[in-house]
């Protein structure tokens, strides 16, 4: 975090604290969970909390699985036959959580019961409840619903310092979470150095096309939001910025108008521990990618090199929607499925928007155990991702009573009502670390 927007963000929110008085960090992405070819380092004591779930005898390869998938879904009120279905994926575990689109918007009061209704189901693990709320024209909750808009980035950016910003994006992150809400995608850290861009340029969805100034307010975004304990995904990696069509519609490719510049807000922002997520985009990128690649960098090994590798992001990678026509329109499901894993992405988005197959979960679980049966590798893929996945669900857990004191006591009642399973495994690590008295870090850097 920058210096000025973490005095800044201290001063506005205060310390957060866990269940027992100490001190929160921000969800920190920079404990190593597994090296790169997806086996854990066994040796680093972070991980015999983060591995209490993924190798908890409970903890089925469909449940790890279903951490995997987040998806949108039909409907406006919690008595909706689609917004029911959906519910009942969370509370068996075939999903990680939903993301809005403005068809599920009627009013606060249905959104607030829609959201609280997905908290309820989905158990153990906090539910994704996600939306696309940048500011400006992408914005799914308006004024019209009575939800306080923000300006664009590149009119933030125009009008107001870092500062403003982070006060701006402070007001945003708690309307969204006092909504229901806890993961926003945003920032777009891609740099406007095309304003003609359909999709970025044009939109003013860019802060500027200087990179420095793109990850300071790109920061405030993130840190306004963390004071309200909603994650942050800085989009569209490796850059979208240059590009002179919307993968929206079908491919892109940047190979020729994309620099390295455009890596550097990303680099920086890891580099500075303001990355809660990053979105894979959906872009051919021929500099970043091997000869003969020409899949979208989001089904790229091109992504774990880049991401994992030269910026060392440890944190969760989420796909852009995958039924985006770049990617929809060029591979089957199961080949998309597949090679987004093989990535490195952790969570992948079905919209179910212009391409809508309510049994996506279904379908792409089956994908997955089959391949995992077959080949090591998935099965690691899908074993590290379920574990970083839990550890940054962790930070949100921190505003769950129940959840975050059991992970603070072993002894409450809190503990003993979770599956017998992973209270069996958390109650053994939490209070071998009370023996040597060791103040380990939850996944989320949450402190005890």
């Amino acid at each position: 975090m920058r210096p000025l927007i973490m005095a800044l963000a201290l001063l506005a929110a205060g310390p957060a604290v866990a269940g027992n008085g100490e001190p929160v960090a921000a969800p920190a992405a920079g404990v190593k969970l597994a090296q790169d070819d997806g086996k854990p380092v066994a040796s680093d004591p972070q991980l015999r909390i983060e591995q209490a779930f993924s190798k908890a005898p409970g903890t089925s390869i469909e449940q790890k699985i279903g951490q995997m998938v987040l998806i949108g879904f039909n409907g406006d009120t919690v008595d909706n036959k689609a917004f029911k279905r959906t519910r009942a994926q969370l509370e068996k575990g075939e999903i990680t959580g939903v993301i809005y689109l403005k068809r599920n918007i009627r009013n606060a009061a249905s959104v607030k019961a829609m959201n609280a209704e997905l908290q309820i189901a989905a158990g153990d693990l906090p539910p994704l409840i996600s939306i696309d709320q940048e500011g400006g024209r992408i914005e799914r909750l308006t004024s019209a619903v009575g939800f306080p808009e923000t300006p664009s980035a590149a009119r933030m950016a125009a009008s107001v310092d870092p500062r403003g910003a982070l006060e701006a994006y402070g007001r945003m992150a708690a309307n969204l979470k006092a909504w229901g809400f806890n993961l926003n995608f945003g920032p777009v850290v891609d740099l406007n150095v095309n304003a003609s861009n359909p999709i970025i340029g044009k939109l003013g969805r860019s802060y500027s096309a200087d990179p420095a100034k793109v990850a300071d307010y790109a920061s405030a975004f993130v840190n306004g939001h963390r004071q309200h304990r909603v994650l942050t995904a800085l989009k569209h990696f490796p850059g979208h910025g240059s590009s002179t069509r919307d993968s929206h519609k079908g491919a892109v490719d940047v190979t020729a108008s994309w620099t390295p510049q455009e890596l550097e807000p990303f680099r920086s922002l890891i580099r500075g521990k303001d990355a809660d997520l990053v979105m894979s985009g959906h872009v051919h990128n021929g500099q970043l990618q091997a000869k003969g690649d020409k899949a979208p960098m989001s089904l790229s090994p091109a992504l774990a090199r880049s991401l994992r590798g030269d910026l060392k992001f440890n944190g969760v990678i989420i796909t852009d929607d995958m039924q985006m026509d770049a990617v929809h329109g060029a591979y089957s499901l199961a080949n998309a499925v597949l090679r987004a894993v093989k990535a490195g992405n952790d969570i992948m988005i079905f919209a179910n928007d212009k391409h809508a197959d309510p049994d996506i979960p279904g379908k792409v679980a089956l994908i997955l155990k089959e391949a995992a049966a077959k080949d090591p590798a998935v099965r690691r893929a899908i074993d590290a991702s379920y574990a970083r996945i839990v550890r940054m669900k962790n930070w949100l857990l921190t505003t769950n009573s129940i959840a975050a004191s059991a992970r603070v006591n072993p002894d409450t009642q809190a503990l003993r009502d979770l599956s017998a399973s992973t209270r069996a495994v958390l109650s053994a690590e939490l209070m071998q670390a009370n023996r040597r008295d060791v103040r380990l870090a939850l996944p989320g850097g949450v402190l005890f």
